[in-house]
């Protein structure tokens, strides 16, 4: 790792040229590398709600590009149409998912930069797009290497004294498949593994096993060891001192602190303040929703029953988990209150609590 270049990552989530939009159906992780082709906002929209491609920074990225896609695709063909059908691809996309507020983010600044080549061509309209998407990525990967960055510094200060090797745990993905860099709660792991032995624990994440599937494969893909874990051996693992630090990623953080991300996230920030464990948030500074007072404030998205009862098979179709009529419940995310974190690390520096005086001070920077 060089100080300019930092840690890197050979995974690579998708790829955008010339209007079409190539995202790694993480669906069919681990065991295959599919690509789906997007040149549409619906074909984005529907790779967002279908968990195709996941990740509160990858989703307004992917967003981005989707609406650079859609507007490719009808200058092409009917370029007096290209105001209507990209209002219309805008609200197809903000309404994929509704709990990352990064998808709203990034498609709000896409409208801003299509209404600021108003009067021009219908080709030259498409370029100022694709250079605002450009920017939304490159500001994304650059944000991942200041949180990994600081948040492994933040982490280190707090193991002076701690004999052998350090264990981290995460939660979720927060990795290179989330992201349009090393990541967030992963960049952290990553500069931390680059700069000295580190054990790496992932919770399995049920019920779409996104830690056993993603970022254990991720981190594989990198050359670095993981350990997989049940979930619910997590806080027993912390109680007996097997864990120095949790590092999680987020898809909207409160005014206040409070921290919407993957069900579970909650359960493991009561264990840390139980023990004496570090929990910590990392995100970039675009998943702060200022408007949202509170965690209460935060929409929660219930998925479908089926992503409980059932489990999809790499082949196809899907094998069933529980007899026949047995329903489930499925908050995809919970609110972790600011007060039980740590460390909330941006690419902008680090709030600690009380964090609402401290997330608005790094947000006016």
């Amino acid at each position: 790792m060089t100080a300019d270049a930092g840690p890197a990552t050979r995974v690579t989530p998708y790829t955008y040229s010339a209007g079409r939009l190539r995202l790694l159906d993480q669906r069919r992780l681990p065991h295959e590398e599919v690509f789906l082709e997007c040149e549409s906002a619906a074909q984005t929209a529907e790779a967002i709600r279908g968990l195709a491609v996941r990740g509160a920074p990858l989703i307004g990225v992917a967003a981005a590009y989707g609406l650079c896609a859609e507007a490719r695709r009808v200058a092409a063909r009917v370029p007096d149409d290209l105001d209507v059908a990209f209002a219309l691809g805008a609200e197809r996309l903000v309404s994929a998912r509704p709990t990352a507020v990064n998808l709203s983010w990034a498609v709000g600044r896409m409208r801003a930069a299509f209404e600021a080549t108003l009067g021009g061509g219908a080709g030259e309209r498409v370029l100022r797009l694709e250079e605002e998407a450009h920017r939304i990525a490159e500001e994304d990967r650059l944000a991942c290497l200041a949180i990994g960055r600081l948040g492994a510094a933040w982490l280190q200060g707090r193991w002076v004294g701690v004999s052998g090797v350090p264990a981290v745990l995460t939660h979720c993905n927060a990795g290179a498949l989330a992201t349009a860099g090393i990541g967030t709660a992963l960049g952290i792991v990553r500069v931390l593994a680059a700069e000295g032995p580190l054990a790496i624990l992932a919770g399995e994440t049920r019920p779409f096993l996104q830690g056993a599937r993603l970022t254990a494969w991720e981190l594989r893909h990198d050359g670095l060891d993981v350990t997989l874990l049940p979930d619910v051996a997590a806080a027993s693992l912390i109680a007996r001192g097997r864990v120095q630090g949790v590092v999680v990623g987020a898809d909207r953080i409160a005014a206040n602190g409070d921290v919407a991300n993957k069900v579970g996230t909650y359960g493991l920030a009561l264990a840390c303040r139980a023990h004496g464990v570090p929990f910590v948030v990392a995100a970039p500074t675009t998943t702060i929703d200022l408007s949202a007072p509170d965690g209460a404030s935060i929409p929660i998205e219930e998925r479908a029953a089926s992503e409980v009862v059932s489990l999809s098979l790499p082949g196809g179709g899907s094998v069933s988990l529980a007899p026949d009529g047995v329903s489930a419940l499925y908050p995809a995310f919970d609110v972790t209150p600011g007060a039980l974190v740590d460390a909330i690390v941006t690419e902008r520096g680090i709030s600690s609590p009380p964090h609402a005086v401290a997330l608005a001070r790094l947000l006016s920077r």
